[in-house]
């Protein structure tokens, strides 16, 4: 297992970067004790699920106790009357 100190880490980066492809693990020191120990990460390419709506509204159904929120609505409505999205009101004017 190599060494690396905390300095030759933050000074040297690229070079601890390229040993790390090497080796497993790469010990960091400071005043000649351990004090991390730095691992490669393998990125797995797995495939992000896509959004299903059906699937999201029973979530939300389930999540809201199957009421109905239709505030959202009442501010959408209030901004397209006004022809501006997302700034036609001031919610912290006094």
């Amino acid at each position: 297992m190599k060494t690396i100190t905390v300095r030759d880490l933050r000074q040297r980066w690229p070079q601890a970067e390229a040993m790390l492809e090497r080796e497993k693990e790469i010990t960091v020191t400071r005043d000649g004790r351990p004090v991390a120990r730095l691992v490669r990460v393998r990125q797995t390419s797995g495939v992000r699920k896509r959004f299903d709506p059906v699937r999201h509204a029973g979530w939300q159904a389930k999540a809201s106790g199957r009421r109905i929120v239709r505030w959202v609505d009442e501010f959408l409505a209030a901004d397209r009357e006004a022809g501006e999205v997302g700034g036609s009101r001031d919610l912290h004017r006094q």
